[in-house]
Protein backbone atom coordinates (compact mmCIF):
# COMPACT_ATOMS: atom_id res chain seq x y z
CA UNK A 1 0.00 0.00 0.00
CA UNK A 2 1.30 3.44 -0.93
CA UNK A 3 2.16 5.69 2.00
CA UNK A 4 2.76 9.43 1.74
CA UNK A 5 5.81 10.43 3.79
CA UNK A 6 6.15 14.07 4.79
CA UNK A 7 9.66 15.40 5.43
CA UNK A 8 9.59 18.60 7.47
CA UNK A 9 12.97 20.31 7.01
CA UNK A 10 14.54 22.79 9.39
CA UNK A 11 16.36 25.08 6.94
CA UNK A 12 14.15 24.25 3.94
CA UNK A 13 15.39 27.25 1.94
CA UNK A 14 19.04 26.28 2.22
CA UNK A 15 21.08 24.66 -0.54
CA UNK A 16 20.51 21.12 0.73
CA UNK A 17 16.81 21.63 1.43
CA UNK A 18 16.05 23.05 -2.01
CA UNK A 19 18.12 20.32 -3.64
CA UNK A 20 16.12 17.67 -1.77
CA UNK A 21 12.84 19.25 -2.84
CA UNK A 22 13.87 19.64 -6.48
CA UNK A 23 15.33 16.14 -6.61
CA UNK A 24 12.14 14.50 -5.36
CA UNK A 25 10.02 16.50 -7.82
CA UNK A 26 12.34 15.57 -10.70
CA UNK A 27 12.07 11.89 -9.72
CA UNK A 28 8.27 12.17 -9.69
CA UNK A 29 8.37 13.57 -13.23
CA UNK A 30 10.72 10.80 -14.37
CA UNK A 31 13.34 13.36 -15.41
CA UNK A 32 16.27 12.00 -13.39
CA UNK A 33 17.45 8.59 -12.25
CA UNK A 34 18.23 7.59 -8.68
CA UNK A 35 22.01 7.88 -8.74
CA UNK A 36 23.45 8.94 -5.40
CA UNK A 37 20.56 7.48 -3.36
CA UNK A 38 22.21 4.64 -1.40
CA UNK A 39 19.02 2.65 -0.81
CA UNK A 40 17.47 3.02 -4.27
CA UNK A 41 18.27 -0.55 -5.33
CA UNK A 42 17.12 -2.20 -2.09
CA UNK A 43 13.73 -3.86 -1.75
CA UNK A 44 12.69 -3.19 1.85
CA UNK A 45 9.14 -3.84 3.01
CA UNK A 46 7.41 -0.80 4.47
CA UNK A 47 9.88 1.86 3.35
CA UNK A 48 8.36 4.91 1.63
CA UNK A 49 8.91 5.27 -2.11
CA UNK A 50 10.72 8.39 -3.30
CA UNK A 51 7.72 9.24 -5.47
CA UNK A 52 5.51 9.34 -2.35
CA UNK A 53 7.57 11.93 -0.46
CA UNK A 54 6.20 15.41 0.26
CA UNK A 55 8.54 18.14 1.53
CA UNK A 56 7.83 21.26 3.58
CA UNK A 57 9.61 23.04 6.42
CA UNK A 58 10.92 26.12 8.18
CA UNK A 59 13.47 28.75 7.24
CA UNK A 60 14.54 32.18 8.46
CA UNK A 61 14.30 33.36 4.84
CA UNK A 62 10.69 33.42 3.69
CA UNK A 63 11.08 33.61 -0.09
CA UNK A 64 9.61 30.79 -2.17
CA UNK A 65 11.93 27.94 -3.07
CA UNK A 66 12.44 29.04 -6.67
CA UNK A 67 14.24 32.17 -5.45
CA UNK A 68 16.24 30.10 -2.97
CA UNK A 69 17.25 27.54 -5.61
CA UNK A 70 18.36 30.32 -7.98
CA UNK A 71 20.52 31.82 -5.23
CA UNK A 72 22.20 28.52 -4.34
CA UNK A 73 22.77 27.62 -8.01
CA UNK A 74 22.98 23.85 -7.48
CA UNK A 75 20.47 22.77 -10.14
CA UNK A 76 21.23 22.88 -13.85
CA UNK A 77 19.15 25.36 -15.82
CA UNK A 78 17.18 22.51 -17.40
CA UNK A 79 16.42 20.97 -14.00
CA UNK A 80 15.38 24.31 -12.53
CA UNK A 81 12.99 25.05 -15.39
CA UNK A 82 11.43 21.59 -15.11
CA UNK A 83 10.41 22.09 -11.46
CA UNK A 84 10.23 25.88 -11.22
CA UNK A 85 6.45 25.86 -10.75
CA UNK A 86 6.69 23.38 -7.88
CA UNK A 87 9.52 25.36 -6.27
CA UNK A 88 7.62 28.61 -6.64
CA UNK A 89 4.53 27.12 -4.96
CA UNK A 90 6.32 26.45 -1.64
CA UNK A 91 7.29 29.00 0.98
CA UNK A 92 8.94 28.03 4.26
CA UNK A 93 7.11 28.36 7.56
CA UNK A 94 8.57 31.01 9.91
CA UNK A 95 11.55 29.60 11.77
CA UNK A 96 13.01 29.84 15.25
CA UNK A 97 16.11 32.04 15.25
CA UNK A 98 18.56 33.27 17.88
CA UNK A 99 21.62 35.41 17.02
CA UNK A 100 23.31 34.22 20.21
CA UNK A 101 23.61 30.76 18.63
CA UNK A 102 24.05 31.70 14.97
CA UNK A 103 25.80 35.01 14.44
CA UNK A 104 26.21 35.23 10.66
CA UNK A 105 22.75 34.13 9.50
CA UNK A 106 19.76 36.40 10.08
CA UNK A 107 16.49 36.30 8.18
CA UNK A 108 13.16 38.10 8.35
CA UNK A 109 10.96 34.99 8.43
CA UNK A 110 11.08 34.38 12.18
CA UNK A 111 8.50 33.00 14.57
CA UNK A 112 6.96 35.85 16.54
CA UNK A 113 7.19 34.48 20.07
CA UNK A 114 8.23 35.83 23.44
CA UNK A 115 9.08 32.50 25.07
CA UNK A 116 10.47 29.07 24.23
CA UNK A 117 7.08 27.51 24.93
CA UNK A 118 5.40 29.83 22.43
CA UNK A 119 7.99 28.92 19.78
CA UNK A 120 7.48 25.21 20.44
CA UNK A 121 3.72 25.66 20.15
CA UNK A 122 4.13 27.29 16.72
CA UNK A 123 6.50 24.55 15.51
CA UNK A 124 4.14 21.84 16.76
CA UNK A 125 1.21 23.47 14.98
CA UNK A 126 3.15 23.31 11.69
CA UNK A 127 3.95 19.63 12.27
CA UNK A 128 0.35 18.81 13.20
CA UNK A 129 -0.99 20.53 10.08
CA UNK A 130 1.57 18.70 7.91
CA UNK A 131 0.47 15.39 9.44
CA UNK A 132 -3.04 15.96 8.11
CA UNK A 133 -1.60 15.93 4.57
CA UNK A 134 0.60 12.86 4.98
CA UNK A 135 0.43 9.34 6.39
CA UNK A 136 3.53 10.01 8.49
CA UNK A 137 6.03 12.82 9.10
CA UNK A 138 9.75 12.99 9.90
CA UNK A 139 11.68 16.14 10.92
CA UNK A 140 15.20 16.60 9.53
CA UNK A 141 17.44 19.42 10.77
CA UNK A 142 19.43 20.98 7.90
CA UNK A 143 19.84 24.41 9.48
CA UNK A 144 23.15 26.27 9.65
CA UNK A 145 25.57 25.18 12.35
CA UNK A 146 25.01 26.74 15.78
CA UNK A 147 27.74 27.54 18.27
CA UNK A 148 29.14 24.72 20.41
CA UNK A 149 27.01 24.16 23.51
CA UNK A 150 28.67 24.46 26.90
CA UNK A 151 29.72 21.03 28.14
CA UNK A 152 28.07 19.91 31.37
CA UNK A 153 25.23 22.42 31.19
CA UNK A 154 22.57 21.12 33.58
CA UNK A 155 19.72 21.64 31.10
CA UNK A 156 21.27 18.87 28.98
CA UNK A 157 21.18 16.24 31.74
CA UNK A 158 17.56 15.24 32.37
CA UNK A 159 14.15 15.85 30.87
CA UNK A 160 13.05 17.56 34.10
CA UNK A 161 15.97 19.99 33.82
CA UNK A 162 15.16 20.72 30.19
CA UNK A 163 11.47 21.27 30.94
CA UNK A 164 12.47 23.72 33.67
CA UNK A 165 14.81 25.56 31.29
CA UNK A 166 12.01 25.86 28.74
CA UNK A 167 9.60 27.16 31.39
CA UNK A 168 12.16 29.72 32.56
CA UNK A 169 13.00 30.76 28.98
CA UNK A 170 16.67 29.91 29.58
CA UNK A 171 19.20 31.56 27.29
CA UNK A 172 20.97 28.18 27.07
CA UNK A 173 18.19 26.63 24.98
CA UNK A 174 19.06 26.77 21.28
CA UNK A 175 16.69 26.87 18.28
CA UNK A 176 17.80 23.33 17.35
CA UNK A 177 16.66 22.10 20.76
CA UNK A 178 13.26 23.72 20.24
CA UNK A 179 12.73 21.91 16.94
CA UNK A 180 13.89 18.57 18.40
CA UNK A 181 11.64 18.98 21.43
CA UNK A 182 8.61 19.90 19.29
CA UNK A 183 9.14 16.92 16.96
CA UNK A 184 9.46 14.43 19.80
CA UNK A 185 6.47 15.98 21.60
CA UNK A 186 4.42 15.39 18.42
CA UNK A 187 5.57 11.76 18.27
CA UNK A 188 7.53 12.46 15.08
CA UNK A 189 10.99 10.96 14.36
CA UNK A 190 13.84 13.47 14.30
CA UNK A 191 17.16 13.39 12.45
CA UNK A 192 19.94 15.90 13.07
CA UNK A 193 22.03 16.36 9.90
CA UNK A 194 23.95 19.25 11.53
CA UNK A 195 26.69 19.46 14.20
CA UNK A 196 24.36 21.55 16.41
CA UNK A 197 23.37 20.22 19.83
CA UNK A 198 19.79 18.96 19.60
CA UNK A 199 18.63 15.34 19.99
CA UNK A 200 22.01 14.08 21.22
CA UNK A 201 21.68 15.50 24.75
CA UNK A 202 20.62 13.11 27.55
CA UNK A 203 17.46 15.14 28.22
CA UNK A 204 16.21 14.76 24.64
CA UNK A 205 17.19 11.08 24.47
CA UNK A 206 15.16 10.51 27.63
CA UNK A 207 12.23 12.38 26.07
CA UNK A 208 12.41 10.32 22.86
CA UNK A 209 12.43 7.07 24.83
CA UNK A 210 9.43 8.25 26.85
CA UNK A 211 7.49 9.29 23.74
CA UNK A 212 8.44 6.18 21.74
CA UNK A 213 10.12 8.26 19.02
CA UNK A 214 13.16 7.25 16.91
CA UNK A 215 15.99 9.81 16.74
CA UNK A 216 19.34 9.91 14.93
CA UNK A 217 22.33 12.17 14.35
CA UNK A 218 24.56 13.99 14.17
CA UNK A 219 26.20 15.90 11.31
CA UNK A 220 25.77 14.26 7.92
CA UNK A 221 28.83 12.36 6.68
CA UNK A 222 29.05 13.48 3.07
CA UNK A 223 32.52 14.23 1.69
CA UNK A 224 35.83 14.46 3.50
CA UNK A 225 34.79 12.58 6.63
CA UNK A 226 33.17 9.87 4.50
CA UNK A 227 36.50 9.35 2.71
CA UNK A 228 38.29 9.37 6.07
CA UNK A 229 35.99 6.67 7.49
CA UNK A 230 36.79 4.48 4.46
CA UNK A 231 40.58 5.03 4.33
CA UNK A 232 41.36 4.83 8.06
CA UNK A 233 40.10 1.23 8.48
CA UNK A 234 42.16 0.22 5.43
CA UNK A 235 45.31 1.71 6.96
CA UNK A 236 44.63 -0.14 10.22
CA UNK A 237 44.02 -3.40 8.33
CA UNK A 238 47.41 -3.05 6.59
CA UNK A 239 49.17 -1.97 9.82
CA UNK A 240 50.18 1.35 8.29
CA UNK A 241 50.78 3.86 11.08
CA UNK A 242 49.14 7.25 10.54
CA UNK A 243 51.64 9.83 11.74
CA UNK A 244 49.60 12.86 10.68
CA UNK A 245 46.45 13.77 8.80
CA UNK A 246 45.85 17.30 7.59
CA UNK A 247 42.35 18.07 6.27
CA UNK A 248 41.19 21.36 4.83
CA UNK A 249 37.91 22.45 3.22
CA UNK A 250 36.83 25.48 1.23
CA UNK A 251 33.19 26.17 0.43
CA UNK A 252 31.13 29.25 -0.35
CA UNK A 253 27.49 28.39 0.34
CA UNK A 254 25.36 29.54 3.31
CA UNK A 255 26.75 26.72 5.45
CA UNK A 256 30.24 28.02 4.75
CA UNK A 257 29.16 31.52 5.73
CA UNK A 258 27.80 30.22 9.04
CA UNK A 259 31.09 28.40 9.66
CA UNK A 260 33.07 31.61 9.21
CA UNK A 261 31.92 32.37 12.75
CA UNK A 262 34.40 30.86 15.22
CA UNK A 263 31.74 29.51 17.59
CA UNK A 264 29.86 27.71 14.82
CA UNK A 265 33.15 26.47 13.37
CA UNK A 266 34.06 24.87 16.72
CA UNK A 267 30.92 22.70 16.51
CA UNK A 268 31.79 21.50 13.00
CA UNK A 269 35.44 20.80 13.71
CA UNK A 270 34.47 18.72 16.75
CA UNK A 271 32.33 16.34 14.69
CA UNK A 272 34.86 16.15 11.82
CA UNK A 273 37.77 15.44 14.17
CA UNK A 274 36.24 12.77 16.35
CA UNK A 275 36.43 9.58 14.32
CA UNK A 276 40.08 9.04 13.42
CA UNK A 277 41.43 7.98 16.83
CA UNK A 278 38.43 5.70 17.41
CA UNK A 279 38.95 3.86 14.12
CA UNK A 280 42.73 3.53 14.35
CA UNK A 281 42.84 2.67 18.05
CA UNK A 282 45.50 5.28 18.88
CA UNK A 283 45.76 9.04 19.01
CA UNK A 284 47.02 10.79 15.90
CA UNK A 285 48.92 13.67 17.43
CA UNK A 286 49.02 15.71 14.23
CA UNK A 287 45.40 15.46 13.11
CA UNK A 288 44.48 18.92 11.90
CA UNK A 289 41.10 19.99 10.49
CA UNK A 290 40.56 23.37 8.84
CA UNK A 291 37.41 24.81 7.20
CA UNK A 292 37.31 28.08 5.29
CA UNK A 293 34.49 30.11 3.79
CA UNK A 294 35.46 31.00 0.23
CA UNK A 295 32.55 32.75 -1.47
CA UNK A 296 33.49 32.21 -5.17
CA UNK A 297 33.11 28.44 -4.82
CA UNK A 298 29.42 28.65 -3.77
CA UNK A 299 28.20 25.03 -3.38
CA UNK A 300 31.29 23.60 -5.06
CA UNK A 301 33.33 22.32 -2.14
CA UNK A 302 36.97 21.30 -2.27
CA UNK A 303 38.29 18.94 0.38
CA UNK A 304 42.03 18.30 0.45
CA UNK A 305 43.79 15.74 2.65
CA UNK A 306 47.47 15.04 3.23
CA UNK A 307 48.17 11.80 5.10
CA UNK A 308 51.62 10.85 6.42
CA UNK A 309 52.12 7.12 6.96
CA UNK A 310 54.84 4.84 8.30
CA UNK A 311 55.15 1.30 6.95
CA UNK A 312 57.51 -1.69 7.13
CA UNK A 313 61.11 -0.87 8.10
CA UNK A 314 59.84 2.45 9.40
CA UNK A 315 59.74 3.87 5.88
CA UNK A 316 57.63 7.03 5.44
CA UNK A 317 54.91 7.38 2.79
CA UNK A 318 52.27 9.92 1.85
CA UNK A 319 48.79 9.85 0.38
CA UNK A 320 47.08 12.98 -0.96
CA UNK A 321 43.36 13.17 -1.71
CA UNK A 322 41.71 16.09 -3.50
CA UNK A 323 37.90 15.75 -3.53
CA UNK A 324 36.17 18.32 -5.73
CA UNK A 325 32.52 17.79 -4.91
CA UNK A 326 29.09 19.39 -4.77
CA UNK A 327 28.14 19.83 -1.13
CA UNK A 328 24.37 19.64 -1.60
CA UNK A 329 24.54 16.91 -4.25
CA UNK A 330 26.22 14.68 -1.66
CA UNK A 331 24.08 15.76 1.30
CA UNK A 332 20.55 15.85 -0.15
CA UNK A 333 20.21 12.12 -0.96
CA UNK A 334 21.55 11.14 2.45
CA UNK A 335 19.01 13.36 4.22
CA UNK A 336 16.26 11.75 2.13
CA UNK A 337 17.42 8.25 3.09
CA UNK A 338 17.68 9.18 6.78
CA UNK A 339 14.07 10.36 6.70
CA UNK A 340 12.88 7.16 5.00
CA UNK A 341 14.74 5.01 7.53
CA UNK A 342 13.51 6.94 10.56
CA UNK A 343 9.98 6.52 9.25
CA UNK A 344 10.59 2.78 8.83
CA UNK A 345 11.99 2.61 12.39
CA UNK A 346 8.80 4.25 13.67
CA UNK A 347 6.70 1.67 11.81
CA UNK A 348 8.76 -1.10 13.39
CA UNK A 349 8.11 0.25 16.87
CA UNK A 350 11.68 1.46 17.45
CA UNK A 351 12.37 4.31 19.86
CA UNK A 352 15.28 6.41 21.03
CA UNK A 353 18.71 6.33 19.37
CA UNK A 354 18.83 4.51 16.02
CA UNK A 355 22.47 3.39 15.93
CA UNK A 356 21.94 1.52 12.63
CA UNK A 357 21.89 4.94 10.94
CA UNK A 358 25.50 5.60 12.01
CA UNK A 359 26.70 5.19 8.41
CA UNK A 360 25.16 8.58 7.58
CA UNK A 361 26.77 10.66 10.35
CA UNK A 362 30.16 12.10 11.30
CA UNK A 363 29.46 11.74 15.04
CA UNK A 364 26.90 8.94 15.38
CA UNK A 365 24.75 8.71 18.46
CA UNK A 366 25.25 5.56 20.55
CA UNK A 367 23.26 4.22 23.49
CA UNK A 368 26.46 3.35 25.39
CA UNK A 369 30.20 3.50 24.83
CA UNK A 370 31.84 4.87 21.72
CA UNK A 371 29.95 4.71 18.42
CA UNK A 372 31.15 2.56 15.54
CA UNK A 373 33.01 4.85 13.11
CA UNK A 374 34.42 2.53 10.42
CA UNK A 375 32.29 2.88 7.30
CA UNK A 376 32.22 -0.81 6.33
CA UNK A 377 31.06 -1.86 9.80
CA UNK A 378 28.44 0.88 9.87
CA UNK A 379 27.15 -0.35 6.51
CA UNK A 380 26.96 -3.93 7.81
CA UNK A 381 24.99 -2.70 10.85
CA UNK A 382 22.42 -0.99 8.64
CA UNK A 383 22.13 -3.99 6.30
CA UNK A 384 21.45 -6.36 9.21
CA UNK A 385 18.77 -4.03 10.55
CA UNK A 386 17.09 -3.70 7.16
CA UNK A 387 16.95 -7.50 6.97
CA UNK A 388 15.52 -7.63 10.52
CA UNK A 389 18.53 -9.66 11.70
Amino acid sequence: MKRKLGIAIVGLGGAVGTTMFAGIELIKKGLIGKQGLPLAELDVAGIADYEDIVIAGWDLFGSHLANAAEEHDVLTHKQFVAVEAELRAVRPWPGAGNRDFLTNIAGENQISARTHRESIKRIKSNIDEFKTRCDSVVVINLASTEKLAVEGNEILNTLADLEKALDENSADVSPSMLYAYAAVACGVPYGNFTPSVAADIPAMIEFAEKQGVPIAGKDGKTGQTFIKSVLAPAFRSRALKVEGWFSTNILGNRDGLALSDEDSLASKVKTKSSLLDDILGYKVEDHLVDIRYYRPRKDNKEAWDNIDLTGFLGQPMQLKVNFLCRDSILAAPLAIEIARLLDLAKQRGEKGIQKQLSVFFKLPMAKSGKPEQAFHRQEEMLTRWLRNQ
